[in-house]
């Protein structure tokens, strides 16, 4: 498998969207974005779908971490999911060799010196029109913050119900989890068995002098 070096986050949703179109065998219209409005005070996060009054805004709540204390700059939500969530480590075919913190995952001396490789997967929700859902990361996101993406791109954790192999069913059950917890879209409204699986992407990606990716991208695709 060749890793893909140097790609910019939007380079890889060009190239993952165009997969999925490709995939469905359908004549495209434009793809228009559906926007996400997103904010941040207080350490408090919301998010909310313009497209539908039916999806309520989450809010996540913020504790201080001591070990964070360096990265002063770093957003509270941010600095305490760096250092509770584990991502999952795995080798260039998808096994898990591993785990280790997001922190530790998304630093570029990491990756570099001990090749950290963890997974990971995208989201590409479109509409009955064909319309995919973007959204707009957040200026607090460590990695990327700002840039236009696709749905929602997160990492399945190292717990039970995300590392369950058989027909990717964990990284299913991350994308659910995901899905409500930055866009407020209810696991009733996204049930993992409407997950299609569009295959998988390796890259790595620095974001800048300090921060990066280095995945083993599962993307899929959902209809709502």
């Amino acid at each position: 498998m060749s890793l893909l070096t140097g790609f910019h986050v939007q380079n890889l949703l060009a190239v993952a969207a165009s997969t999925a179109i490709n995939r469905l065998s359908i004549s495209p219209p434009p793809l228009k974005s559906l926007l996400v409005n997103r904010s941040t005070s207080a350490g408090r996060k919301s998010f909310s779908l313009r497209v539908s009054g039916s999806y309520s805004s989450v809010a996540s709540s913020s504790t201080a971490m001591g070990d964070a204390a360096a990265d002063s700059g770093m957003d509270a939500v941010q600095r305490r999911l760096m250092f509770e969530d584990e991502c999952i480590l795995v080798d260039e075919n998808d096994n898990v060799v591993g785990h280790d913190t997001k922190y530790n995952c998304h630093l570029m001396e990491k990756i570099e010196s001990e090749n950290l490789l963890h997974r990971a997967f995208s989201v590409f929700l479109f509409n009955t029109k064909y319309e995919l859902l973007l959204q707009q990361r957040s200026a607090t996101k460590v990695t990327f913050p700002l840039v236009w993406t696709n749905t929602c791109c997160s990492h399945p954790l190292y717990r039970e119900s995300e590392l369950i192999p058989e027909n990717a069913l964990g990284v299913r059950n991350a994308a659910q989890r995901k899905l409500l917890d930055e866009l407020g879209i209810p696991a009733e409204d996204v049930p993992v068995d409407q997950f299609t699986p569009l295959g998988r992407m390796l890259y790595k990606a620095p974001s800048d002098g300090k921060w990066g990716e280095h995945e083993r991208n599962n993307n899929t695709l959902i209809y709502i």
